[in-house]
């Protein structure tokens, strides 16, 4: 599974976390110009909802009798689609309770 999208994201998180509290961004700021925030989590929702479709149709074909499917591989493709959908489950969880931790903040 790749994690590079959620790795840039953790980065992004950290260095708003710097600057929010005034220090100097240290050496895992995300560079000038790098993805935003949105585009990364918008690209790892996408690629959650490809793998799903991707399980999702080739369970279809399977359901349907088509015998070029393997069982193995279906099997296989769903519980990649259900990991990757749990992932992004807790990964907006830490960004509700990040989210809620700087409401509580006071100034």
């Amino acid at each position: 599974m790749d994690t590079k999208g959620i790795e840039q994201m953790l980065n992004v998180l950290r260095s708003t976390a710097t600057q929010a509290t005034g220090q100097p961004a240290g050496s895992n700021a995300a560079p000038v110009g790098g993805p935003s925030f949105a585009d990364v989590l918008q690209n790892s929702i996408d690629k959650v909802n490809q793998t799903q479709q991707q399980a999702n149709q080739m369970a279809e074909k399977l359901a349907a009798g088509d015998t070029n499917q393997n069982l193995h591989e279906v099997m296989i493709a769903l519980q990649t689609a259900s990991v990757s959908f749990q992932e992004m489950v807790q990964v907006r969880n830490k960004l509700v309770s990040a989210y809620q931790d700087v409401m509580n903040i006071q100034v």
